[in-house]
């Protein structure tokens, strides 16, 4: 057994080169895992640079001083940030509060629908379900409102975390735009010169993640701005929240769409009832994401590997397990790595690998 350990690793280890990988990978993870909190303004930061680099890129290409191209695009980042603090987020709130509002009212009609089920369907279902049904809700709900209530009393704390962010994460955005050459040339300097397959790795997944967080953030945005504009047009409440919901659902593949479904059926059915309207919103709504996954998703990640459904689900719940909301984000771009490590190790030779099965 050890001799097959140790012909295992003289195998794959013996090039330098491997092993550098394997501790750049190594270190990499154990920095996230153990500084990730702390570096969480640095990581968004990353993230709002990969996707104003493309902006920058096409500025450059026309000519520009990346100077120049460099200061347009962050006026214009800083110029949206504005709008969504001071527009987008205060309906957003305003209408979650409604919503919390109108959630006892929503409960009694639900109960009330409820409560005649017996009445039509006795032999599936029965008073002592339907009560047990209403109980649970009631708890969770309950179960909720302290949680908010705890959010609320720690929302000192959370509005100077938000101040600081705001502040910091502009700053290191402008920077890591402004001296991307200079800091990927420091970073360079500490590692070993030979270092082909790292180089090799870094080129595909430094272009697969600048691809998925562009197209991401522009899916984010045009699957959310289309849905608000349907839902206000075809009279729904909350259409800034739910439009929020269905925009962020985009990152967590399949689920986030299936999951965002609930809340969306839910307000048009007890707005609309069982009506041609609520058949209305939930046709459009299935348009939408048809639209976005069978159109919107293929011109945007286009250059972006293409991995099997299940491989996806696997890295969200993988990832997600081990980041939460950033091992969500980067769920993709996480597998590309993995897959792009794989693809570069060095494999047994043909010949070697079918040995076993010949004798």
């Amino acid at each position: 057994m050890m001799d097959v350990i140790r012909q295992w690793f003289q195998r794959y280890f013996s090039d330098p080169q491997v092993v550098i990988l394997a501790l750049l990978l190594i270190l990499g993870t154990l920095v996230i895992i153990a500084f990730g909190d702390m570096l969480a303004p640095v990581l968004a930061s990353v993230v709002i640079a990969y996707l104003l680099e493309g902006l920058v890129g096409v500025l450059e290409r026309r000519g520009l001083r990346r100077t120049l191209a460099v200061t347009l695009v962050f006026l214009a980042f800083m110029l949206l940030l504005l709008f969504l603090m001071l527009v987008v987020v205060p309906r957003l709130s305003a209408q979650v509060t409604q919503l919390f509002q109108q959630l006892p009212e929503m409960i009694a009609t639900g109960q009330e629908k409820l409560m005649r089920l017996p009445e039509r369907y006795p032999a599936f279902i029965s008073d002592e379900q339907v009560t047990q049904l209403m109980t649970t809700i009631r708890a969770e709900l309950a179960a909720l409102g302290q949680r908010v209530l705890s959010l609320s009393v720690a929302s000192l704390l959370s509005i100077i975390t938000l101040l600081v962010y705001l502040i910091l994460v502009p700053v290191l955005v402008f920077f890591f735009l402004k001296d991307k050459a200079r800091i990927l040339g420091w970073i360079a300097g500490y590692l070993p010169r030979d270092r082909a397959l790292t180089a090799q790795v870094w080129h595909e997944v430094n272009m697969q993640i600048g691809n998925y967080v562009r197209g991401k953030v522009w899916e984010i945005f045009i699957v959310g701005g289309v849905t608000y504009a349907t839902f206000k047009f075809m009279g729904l409440n909350y259409a800034v929240l739910l439009a929020t919901l269905v925009g962020l659902s985009v990152v967590i593949p399949y689920i986030g769409a299936a999951a965002v479904t609930v809340p969306v059926a839910l307000i048009a059915y007890f707005q609309f009832g069982w009506s041609a309207d609520f058949a209305w919103i939930l046709v459009a709504y299935g348009v939408i994401q048809a639209l976005d996954g069978n159109v919107l998703v293929p011109l945007l990640f286009s250059e972006v590997v293409n991995l099997h459904p299940v491989a996806i689900i696997v890295a969200v719940l993988v990832f997600g397990g081990l980041w939460g909301f950033w091992g969500v984000f980067f769920a993709i771009p996480l597998a590309t790595l993995v897959q792009a490590v794989l693809r570069a190790w060095p494999r047994r030779p043909a010949e070697d690998a079918a040995e076993p099965a010949a004798s």
